[in-house]
């Protein structure tokens, strides 16, 4: 088929046209560097290095003209390679108080046999970037690195304004950086409130954006025991007291059990505004619990997805079990691990009794394993955090609205909650509807969410900066 001259003109506009728009400016250039290099740098507890990576981030901050004065490099002895980096950008006001940027540089554990690329090489493909850390948490410790770096060049803000890359967050047990702050260095990470991971936003399955989220609460994790103990014996000789049926019995209860509702101002909230984001027969559920924690009928409909019945209460549910010693020997012994996430305002020691009274056996003891952090507190629904959040994301997601949200998991904001600094998990990146791999296979991130979402943060940390 032949072009006429006029169309092959324009088509040949169109074409560069659409490849301008494609190209990337020099600052999100500048930033996929930093963020390939963050990335691809290994920070799994069984091989990786957190300190090698804040060394790495250092260096960018350096470059940008951060002085030694500026940047803490920290570790402990027993712990060399999962150190982290505190920042500083002073404001102008020393009377104001400073902001804190806070991300953590570890990621799960990858397997290279199991993924269909490699985990620790970033790879661009299809308008995704794919590679363990990609999205959590590299994204956000990536975009606030980059954040620090392009504000230095700027005229300073009237806040101060503080970057933590900390190790620790994805593993129960080990060492964590914001902990160890909080605790020990609290002066180097002091702040009016702090913005972390916990929030962002949800796109449909076509990429569509739905709505953006603001952490404001998390639930405490903790794990606790039951066990069952007997002299055992030979099992030619079978005993009504078998350990094994003894735990069975006790978490069949447990399983059968179902904490109360349990709605604080947050997950109320939450309930409120979604409501009107959901087909018509759940968000009629969503109103009538919000208004009423004791209606049934909506606990009942809400209780059937799994992340709004998490919402809604405290979750236990056993993840571990081992018993007995011997093919042909009775059990004198079998435990179980039940992991449970609680809702804010709720002692671990409390749901210990619950659960024991649930079991209602002297034969099972239920005990607390060692505890994994302080128990949640929700951080204030402050219209100063809110409302310039709010003002940006109606120009840059027009028609998205930002639910407050509670999470049903665990991040590190919980550590600055209890060393009295609330914290925001900030909206602005968009991710997938099907989690984007994060903790599993081949986790990705949309490009143009990153990018987008660097934007929302990038000027949303200058708007607080500057705030009175």
């Amino acid at each position: 088929m032949r072009v006429s001259p006029a169309i092959a003109c324009f088509l040949a506009w169109a074409f560069s046209q659409t490849a301008f728009a494609q190209a990337p400016r020099p600052d999100q250039a500048a930033f996929r560097t930093l963020y390939k290099e963050l990335v691809e740098t290994n920070t799994t507890l069984s091989v990786g290095s957190c300190t090698l990576a804040s060394e790495r981030m250092a260096a960018h901050l350096k470059a940008a003209g951060y002085t030694d004065q500026d940047i803490t490099l920290f570790s402990v002895p027993e712990h060399p390679k999962d150190g982290g980096l505190v920042a500083v950008l002073k404001g102008t006001d020393s009377k104001a108080k400073p902001l804190l940027l806070l991300a953590h540089l570890d990621v799960v554990e990858a397997k290279r046999a199991d993924w269909t690329r490699d985990p620790f090489t970033l790879i661009e493909e299809n308008g995704f970037y794919y590679a363990r850390g990609a999205s959590d948490d590299k994204a956000m410790a990536a975009i606030f690195t980059d954040t620090m770096v392009r504000l230095h060049a700027e005229p300073r803000a009237r806040r101060t304004i503080k970057l933590a890359l900390t190790c620790g967050e994805e593993t129960t047990g080990a060492f964590n950086g914001a902990e160890w702050l909080s605790k020990n260095r609290r002066e180097l990470i002091d702040a009016g409130f702090a913005l972390n991971e916990g929030g962002g936003g949800r796109l449909d399955a076509d990429g569509k954006p739905l709505a953006l989220a603001m952490q404001v609460s998390e639930k405490t994790y903790q794990d606790y025991v039951l066990e069952a103990r007997n002299p055992g014996g030979h099992s030619s000789m079978p005993r009504p007291d078998n350990a094994i049926y003894e735990l069975s019995t006790a978490l069949g209860k447990v399983q059968a059990f179902r904490f109360p509702v349990h709605l604080n101002p947050v997950t109320k909230a939450f309930f409120e505004k979604q409501a009107a984001l959901v087909p018509p027969s759940l968000g009629q559920a969503m109103t009538a619990i919000a208004a009423n924690p004791n209606d049934k009928l909506a606990e009942t409909v809400l209780s059937r997805d799994p992340m709004l019945n998490s919402t809604l209460r405290t979750t236990c549910v056993a993840t571990l079990i081992e018993g007995g010693h011997a093919q042909n020997a009775l059990p004198q012994r079998a435990t179980a691990n039940v992991n449970c996430r609680i809702a804010p305002g709720e002692s671990t020691e409390d749901v210990r009794k619950v659960l024991a009274g649930v079991v209602d056996d002297p034969a099972v003891t239920v005990t607390l394993k060692v505890a994994h952090g302080p128990v949640g507190q929700p951080a204030p629904l402050d219209p100063a955090v809110f409302r310039p959040a709010e003002a940006l994301a109606a120009e840059m997601f027009p028609g998205l609205q930002i639910i407050p949200v509670m999470s049903t998991g665990a991040s590190d904001s919980i550590f600055l909650s209890a060393a009295g600094i609330p914290s925001y998990g900030v909206p602005g990146i968009l991710y997938e509807a099907d989690g984007g791999g994060v903790h599993g296979l081949n986790e990705h991130i949309r490009v143009s969410s990153l990018m987008k979402g660097r934007d929302y943060l990038y000027r949303l940390v200058k708007v607080y900066a500057a705030a009175p």
